[in-house]
Formats: C-alpha cells, sequence, structure tokens
C-alpha cells in the first residue's frame, strides 16, 4: 500500500479540521454544521453598516474627512466578503535588476 490507511487520513483531516474552526467542526460532530469560518460574515455587514453611517454623516454635514473615511470603510468591508481572502498570493515585491 502507497499511503497510511484511510482510517489514519480521516483522523489527520478531523485534526486538522478541529485545529483551524473548531466551531464548524464541533457543529459537523453535533450533527448541526455551521457555516464555516470564510462564510461568516457578521463583522463584514457590522463594519459596513459603520461605513455606512460614517459616509451619510459626512455626506450630511459636508465634511470631506468623513466622506473619505466612509469610503475607506466600505472598501475594507467589501474585501472582507471575499471568502478566500486569505488564500490570494501575495506578490514578493518589485522587480529586480538582474
Amino acid at each position: 500500500m502507497d499511503g497510511p490507511p484511510d482510517d489514519e487520513r480521516l483522523h489527520e483531516i478531523e485534526a486538522r479540521l478541529l485545529h483551524e474552526d473548531p466551531r464548524f467542526a464541533r457543529g459537523l460532530g453535533h450533527g448541526r454544521p455551521c457555516p464555516p469560518r470564510e462564510y461568516r460574515y457578521a463583522r463584514a455587514w457590522l463594519l459596513l453598516a459603520a461605513a455606512l453611517a460614517v459616509l451619510g454623516a459626512g455626506i450630511a454635514v459636508a465634511h470631506g474627512l468623513l466622506i473619505a473615511a466612509g469610503l475607506v470603510l466600505a472598501g475594507v468591508a467589501g474585501e472582507m466578503f471575499d471568502p478566500h481572502r486569505g488564500e490570494r498570493h501575495r506578490g514578493s515585491g518589485p522587480p529586480r535588476d538582474v
């Protein structure tokens, strides 16, 4: 046989899942799974609501700094809605002259 038996593989997967997202793993164990961590958007919705409040206040009082802060917060909240934001590969920096 080439690799470990299936039971060992399953135990490794279970341990990794429990380490990465304990809430999801416990839900699976009880038969009532919750969404995985990358699909929980509560903080993103809260930040988006705050961003819209700041943006609205900035527009109401005609204050450029509040408008800019609201737009930046809305952009950050929009980025938080991406479920694969941690999987993107970052560049290694600017190209070097050889």
